[in-house]
């Protein structure tokens, strides 16, 4: 089922609210159980054989946690480690088998021509995201940190179908205070407007804004991976568009996210906070993706030794971070490449900034000229980075990449040529050309790249609309600045209406949300 469905809005939706309202005013235990309860329905409408899957996951780490807080004294260090890498142990087997197993076993054969046979597995929805929640909650029982063990809450925290399918990735700490909390059982309509209004934002980014653009990027990348020689315009077009694509995407996932669950009085934390305006690749990592950015520092990072043990070992941490949540995005070495590539970003980022310091150490704080080209250098090698995430092969995205660099020419619609004029004659002297046919995508492509990429640019976020209402757990409403702000007025609920129904509107088929392969 998905968010962006009839069959979700009309019928899903209204029914686990009104059952979820009418049984809290009789009991929170019942109301929360029905919530989990249907949000295991949710689950199970993509394929009823996975629900056991998640619930047997959801049995082991709830006992398993429970076990860690038996073995709370000091004295026993050595039993809870070893019941919580037994805990962890097997949820990241049970990851390995579902998502890498094929993976592995292609990869052997590919290089040792090994002949290994395994019978395809169909990936669980979600699999990784409820995996690293209920990873988080094993690692803070073992801390200490959990102090909650009511099971209802528990089966809702990891279940809770606005995060279920893909994310954010929630901290139990996070969660469980609010499911105790007697006002989240009782309808409010300030929850139900501020909800409704940040899912309408989302639903329009993602049906009319998201799904608008990717036939531009599904076709370049497409023809890249057949091995069509692209050239420069056509490359860029294509990255540039799924660019935007995947930006609008993502970010409407996570509005609508934060919406539904607002509608049920819970708030959740941001996972996406304008990450193209990010002037470095460290601070684009603290905007995209942000609670699993936080998940891979607090229990990959961090336990590696961080930035504690020597700049050498601080750089190794951080490839191997986003190595593994490169391969965590996907089983293939596509993903690992961009995860690579972004360690390598990372890296070079931290050692700049370290030789700045060392060479001007009286340079003050960046001027706007350095935080433009940060930002220019940042968006490109981000654009670069896409080129991987989103070709299917390898050969595809190398394709797309010489295409990018202008190893496969310069061309241009033949119906620009008369309006160029004497910059056309420099354009095919300095070796570019001009085809027949094209001119229509041609335009089209770039148009909706580029117009979208400035809306990302130069619009508030949704959080900074938003910023008198609490739009997330983790927001600061004195970071969120922004000369337009929503209240409960006319001239919003006439805007509401009309980006409402262009989403409404715009779903005429299944559109999946890109990150509910992962």
């Amino acid at each position: 089922m998905l968010f962006n469905s009839y069959t979700f809005l009309l019928l899903y939706l209204p029914i686990t609210a009104l059952v979820f309202f009418r049984l809290g005013g009789y009991s929170h235990r019942l109301a929360a159980a029905w919530l989990g309860a249907a949000s295991l329905f949710f689950y199970g409408y993509w394929n009823p054989a996975y629900v056991g899957l998640l619930l047997a996951s959801i049995f082991f780490n709830y006992g398993v946690g429970v076990a860690l807080a038996w073995e709370s004294d000091a004295g026993r260090l050595r039993r809870r480690n070893a019941i919580l890498a037994f805990g962890v142990s097997v949820d990241l087997g049970l990851l390995a088998y579902y998502k890498y197993a094929n993976f592995f076993i292609d990869t052997a054969n590919h290089i040792f021509d090994a002949g290994l046979s395994f019978q395809e597995i169909l990936l669980p929805l979600g699999i990784s995201f409820f995996t690293f929640t209920q990873i988080a909650f094993l690692v803070d029982a073992w801390a200490g940190k959990v102090r909650e063990y009511n099971f209802i809450h528990y089966l809702l925290f990891v279940t809770y179908f606005p995060h279920l399918i893909a994310g954010p990735v929630l901290h139990h700490k996070e969660m469980m205070p609010q499911f105790a909390k007697a006002e989240t059982y009782r309808l409010s309509w300030d929850n139900v407007t501020i909800g409704a209004t940040i899912f309408a934002i989302g639903l329009f980014k993602k049906a009319v804004l998201a799904d608008g653009v990717s036939p531009y990027a599904n076709n370049v990348f497409a023809a890249a991976d057949a091995g069509e020689q692209l050239d420069f315009f056509a490359a860029w077009g294509g990255a540039l568009a799924y660019t935007a694509q995947l930006y609008f995407d993502f970010s409407g996932y996570s509005d609508m996210a934060i919406g539904l669950s607002r509608l049920f009085g819970i708030v959740l934390p941001l996972n996406f906070n304008s990450p193209y305006k990010a002037t470095s690749i460290v601070e684009f990592w603290r905007r995209w993706h942000m609670t699993l950015s936080r998940f891979l520092r607090d229990y990959l990072y961090i336990p590696l030794g961080g930035s504690h043990k020597g700049r050498i070992r601080r750089y190794g941490n951080l490839m191997a971070t986003m190595l593994l949540g490169g391969l965590w995005h996907g089983a293939s070495w596509n993903f690992v490449l961009w995860g690579g590539l972004h360690g390598f970003y990372l890296v070079v980022n931290h050692a700049w900034s370290a030789l700045r310091k060392q060479l001007f150490p009286a340079m003050p704080a960046r001027g706007s000229i350095e935080k433009l080209a940060g930002w220019c250098l940042t968006f490109v090698a981000v654009v670069v980075g896409w080129v991987f995430f989103r070709a299917v092969t390898l050969d595809g995205a190398l394709n797309m990449l010489a295409g990018m660099a202008g190893m496969h020419g310069f061309s241009l619609p033949a119906a620009f040529a008369p309006l160029l004029s004497n910059l056309g004659k420099v354009f095919e002297s300095w070796g570019g050309d001009f085809t027949l046919g094209g001119g229509a995508n041609f335009v089209f492509t770039w148009a909706w790249s580029l117009s979208l990429i400035a809306i990302a640019l130069f619009l508030p976020n949704t959080q900074e609309f938003m910023r008198d209402y609490q739009p997330g757990l983790d927001f600061d409403p004195a970071v969120g600045k922004s000369p337009i702000a929503w209240c409960p007025n006319l001239i919003w609920g006439v805007l509401l209406a009309f980006i409402t129904s262009a989403g409404l509107l715009s779903l005429s088929g299944t559109s999946e949300f890109l990150y509910y392969q992962f």
